[in-house]
C-alpha cells in the first residue's frame, strides 16, 4: 500500500475498528506509524477516528459526541442506536444533568442484554423505523422519540429541560410529542411524560429558565407569560417572567449579564425604565434558584402582595 493509498483511505474512511482499518488495507505497520503520527486517534478501545475528523469534532460538540457513539455501536453489536442523552446531544439539545462527555447510550432491540459500565449504557426497546433518523451516517433516535424516552426516565425537571429546550429550537412539535405518547402508552413512566409535555413551553430560552418554572410551579405561583415585549419611555424590553396580575417582572440573571460594566449599568437603566411604567422588577440567580429558593418564593410573594400601581403610572 503506498502513502496516497493511506491518505485515500483516510479521507474516505474517517474512523473504524483496527480490523477495518486492516480490512481497507491499512496494514499493521502502516497502521502503528499513523497512529504513532497522530494521523489516527484512538477514540475507544479498538476505534481509531482520523485526526482530521477529531478536529472537525472539536468545532461541533453534536459531532464529537456523535463519533463516540459511533465508536461504541462499532463495538458492541452494531446493530445499536445512539439514544436518550446521547441523542439529545447530537440533536443539540440541552440537558440539566449531562454525563460526562465520553458517555454513551445506546439503545438495542428487545432481548438483547442490557448493561452499564465505563463509559456505556445499553438499552433494550423497541425501536421502529420511523423512530430512528441518520446524523452524519450515525443511526440515532428522533427528536420526538429521544424527548420521550428522556421524559419518562429522568426526573421531572430534566425532562423539562429536553423538552423546552427541543420546542424552542423547532425540531419537535407537541402534536409529535403527544402521537409519541400514545404510541407508547403502556410504557414505564409515560405518566410523567405526560405531565413533562404538557407542561413543557418552548418559549423558555434556557436551562435556567426551563428549571425555574418548574421550581415556580411546585412552590405554587401562577403560571408566569414568557418573554413579553414591555414599553417603556425609550422603547421596549423583553422580560424573562412577567405576572400580569401582580404587575410583577422576574429576571433570570445568569453569570455573563453583569460582567461587563457598560452591560451593567444598561441594566440599571432598563429595570428603572420598566419600574416607571409601575411594574416591580426581581431579579434571581442561580444560586438563589437552586440554594435559598424558600428565600426567592418568599421575596415573589411579597412583591405579588405589593399594592398594585397607581392606574395613572399603568401602560
Amino acid at each position: 500500500m503506498t502513502q496516497s493509498d493511506v491518505i485515500g483511505t483516510l479521507r474516505r474512511m474517517k474512523f473504524g475498528t483496527v480490523a477495518q482499518w486492516n480490512a481497507a488495507g491499512v496494514t499493521r505497520g502502516y497502521f502503528r506509524t499513523l497512529v504513532l503520527s497522530g494521523e489516527l486517534v484512538q477514540i475507544r478501545h479498538g476505534v481509531y477516528v482520523t485526526r482530521a475528523a477529531v478536529a472537525a469534532a472539536g468545532r461541533r460538540p453534536e459531532l464529537g459526541h456523535g463519533l463516540r457513539a459511533m465508536a461504541a455501536i462499532l463495538v458492541t453489536s452494531g446493530l445499536a442506536t445512539a439514544s436518550h442523552e446521547s441523542a439529545a446531544r447530537i440533536h443539540g439539545l440541552d440537558l440539566l444533568n449531562a454525563p460526562p462527555e465520553e458517555f454513551v447510550t445506546l439503545t438495542r432491540p428487545p432481548g438483547s442484554p442490557t448493561r452499564r459500565g465505563p463509559g456505556l449504557r445499553l438499552v433494550a426497546a423497541s425501536l421502529p423505523a420511523s423512530d430512528v433518523t441518520r446524523h452524519h451516517g450515525l443511526p440515532v433516535t428522533t427528536a420526538a422519540r429521544t424527548v420521550i424516552d428522556l421524559a419518562r426516565t429522568l426526573p421531572f425537571i430534566d425532562g423539562v429541560v429536553v423538552t423546552d429546550s427541543a420546542l424552542h429550537l423547532g425540531i419537535v412539535k407537541k402534536a409529535e410529542l403527544a402521537a409519541m405518547l400514545d404510541r407508547c402508552a403502556r410504557w414505564r413512566g409515560v405518566d410523567r411524560a405526560r405531565r413533562v409535555v404538557e407542561f413543557g413551553n418552548g418559549l423558555a430560552e434556557s436551562v435556567f429558565e426551563s428549571c425555574a418554572r418548574v421550581i415556580f410551579d411546585r412552590n405554587g405561583l401562577e403560571p408566569p407569560e414568557l418573554q413579553v415585549h414591555m414599553e417603556t419611555a425609550e422603547g421596549v424590553y423583553r422580560v424573562d417572567f412577567y405576572w400580569r396580575k401582580y404587575w410583577t417582572i422576574a429576571e433570570a440573571d445568569g453569570l455573563r449579564k453583569y460582567e461587563e460594566t457598560a452591560k451593567a449599568i444598561g441594566q440599571l437603566r432598563r429595570d428603572q425604565l420598566l419600574r416607571e411604567t409601575g411594574r416591580h422588577v426581581v431579579h434571581f440567580t442561580w444560586r438563589e434558584l437552586f440554594y435559598s429558593e424558600a428565600l426567592l418564593m418568599e421575596r415573589l410573594r411579597e412583591t405579588f402582595a405589593a399594592a398594585p400601581p397607581p392606574p395613572a403610572r399603568r401602560r
